[in-house]
């Protein structure tokens, strides 16, 4: 199983964290791996270490790979979860009152963006 951390608003607008597992299939000598779940592109990103997004939304359903760094993301029901390098978060909040991220180390952090 692989745990992703999702992040979703219900009908009333409010933001969420949801854990979900991605059941994985063993594939013999190369590992075990998921079933394909098909995308549309991927970002490469680079933000500042200041980074401090106040509320927004996902642009689209997508897939953040964290690759370095780590950052606090708070919900609108100020729920707050830290995520490191090596995290991965399904952002599916494009509607509704959003979600804040913040670096929390003061250096510039890189992720991959895997639109859905």
């Amino acid at each position: 199983m692989f745990v992703v951390t999702r992040i979703y608003s219900d009908s009333n607008g409010d933001s969420h964290f949801e854990d979900i597992g991605i059941p994985l299939k063993d594939a013999g000598e190369i590992g075990f791996l998921s079933d394909k779940i098909s995308a549309k592109e991927v970002i490469f990103r680079k933000v500042k270490p200041a980074y401090d997004y106040d509320f927004h939304h996902a642009p689209q359903r997508q897939y953040i790979i964290l690759l370095d760094g780590e950052i606090e993301i708070e919900t609108s029901l100020g729920e707050k979860r830290i995520f490191k390098g090596g995290d991965i978060l399904l952002v599916e909040d494009t509607q509704g009152k959003g979600h804040k991220t913040r670096n929390l180390q003061n250096t510039e952090r890189k992720s991959i963006f895997i639109t859905l």
